[in-house]
């Protein structure tokens, strides 16, 4: 099942021990990249949006164009709201440090912050709600900090019947949990134990299961929706050597539409093809050579994983967005710097790659990239951007 480590992994594992990293250590939690003069002014007080908005801005009362992204600034306390031509049109306040995000069929997003998921209606671009977590009073979230390591919100899913949410909160030092909230009662009806800094979380197509990836615990726990009973399953097709220290660790999935398998990149090496009801997994070769974090997958089951860039810059390659198709041809595009997380657009003919990044080096824009013929262009959107979504 799992393969054995290849040969720089041990020596990785013990030069990223030497730090405790997490992908690595070494963020504080300070964002050191200069302010962006493209960054909109944000909404300042819940629920309206704010009266002094760059020449780039819709006005308050026009309702957010289809096809508007919107991202989660993990450097700052917004979303921002972003033409795909054009860049930054609005912001909206939801807590400190948004991490992941998920949007309805209604137009409503739900944020995963360090202080609670925010709500918001992504139509008239204002913030309804934020509903803190109860992993917070239970075992302590600590206080509301920013950075790789903080506590607080990070993977985020929705049902398909948009009638639950769930998110990872990661507990500093400790498990993660998984939060079930009730999106008409606005409110967390119950606690799952979960892997450590749950990354990701992914639901199944029919509801019934709920996929916490554990990035610190080389794990993803299965959860059943209608018991709540969680299941761990050890996904480390390196081993565990290195323990947090190790690079070699899940980050992000996704769920395959044809047959509901996890599709789990790593290291632009191995792509981890995991049975959630029988907990065995495949692993299949990748061509990138890359550190690899955010992933999604479309209906015609396309894979696009995002690469960060190398752990051994003598041995690995750059930064970079693997494009896979179904039958495992993949096609390798070269990126300008770390990215984080990835959307495609409803023809498949865009992809739009954030370049918030977890750890340092990241920039505060989108790579938008053409799928026909590899083209890269950057756009300015938000403070280090990291979840993202095509409304």
């Amino acid at each position: 099942m799992a393969a054995a480590p290849r040969a720089r992994a041990v020596a990785t594992a013990v030069l990223a021990a030497a730090v405790l990293a997490g992908c690595g250590t070494g963020d504080d939690g300070r964002v050191s990249a200069a302010p962006d003069p493209t960054r909109p002014t944000v909404t300042d007080t819940l629920p309206t949006t704010s009266d002094t908005l760059p020449t780039t801005t819709l006005p308050a009362t026009t309702k957010t164009p289809e096809g508007t992204l919107l991202v989660a600034d993990f450097g700052s306390d917004t979303v921002t709201f972003v033409d795909p031509e054009k860049g930054p049109i609005d912001s909206v306040k939801v807590g400190q440090a948004p991490y992941g995000l998920t949007v309805g069929e209604d137009g409503r997003a739900w944020v995963a912050t360090a202080e609670g998921v925010a709500v918001v209606d992504t139509v008239t671009r204002k913030r309804v709600d934020r509903i803190p977590y109860e992993t917070e009073t239970a075992s302590g979230t600590g206080p509301v900090t920013t950075g790789e390591y903080r506590g607080g919100g990070m993977g985020i899913a929705l049902t398909p019947d948009g009638e639950h949410v769930y998110v990872g909160v990661n507990v500093p030092g400790g498990d993660g949990t998984l939060e079930v909230i009730d999106t008409g009662e606005r409110e967390v009806t119950d606690t799952v134990p979960v892997g450590r800094r749950p990354f990701d979380v992914d639901v199944s197509q029919d509801g019934r299961e709920v996929y916490a990836t554990g990035h610190d615990s080389f794990d993803v726990t299965v959860v059943r929706a209608d018991s709540l009973k969680p299941r761990r399953i050890e996904i480390a097709p390196y081993g565990t050597e290195g323990g947090l220290g190790s690079w070699l660790k899940p980050h992000y999935a996704a769920v395959r539409p044809a047959d509901g398998k996890l599709l789990l990149p790593f290291e632009g090496e191995k792509l981890v093809v995991l049975d959630p009801r029988t907990g065995e997994y495949d692993v299949e070769k990748m061509t990138a050579n890359t550190h690899q974090h955010g992933v999604t997958v479309t209906d015609d089951g396309t894979l696009y994983a995002v690469g960060t860039g190398p752990i051994d810059p003598d041995a690995d390659e750059g930064p970079s967005l693997t494009v896979r198709t179904k039958g495992g041809k993949e096609r390798v595009i070269p990126l300008d710097g770390p990215h984080e997380d990835v959307a495609v657009s409803e023809d498949g003919r865009t992809v739009y790659v954030t370049g918030g990044f977890t750890r340092d080096g990241y920039w505060n824009g989108i790579s938008v990239v053409d799928t026909e013929d590899g083209s890269v262009r950057r756009l300015p959107a938000g403070e280090r951007p990291l979840g993202i979504a095509v409304l």
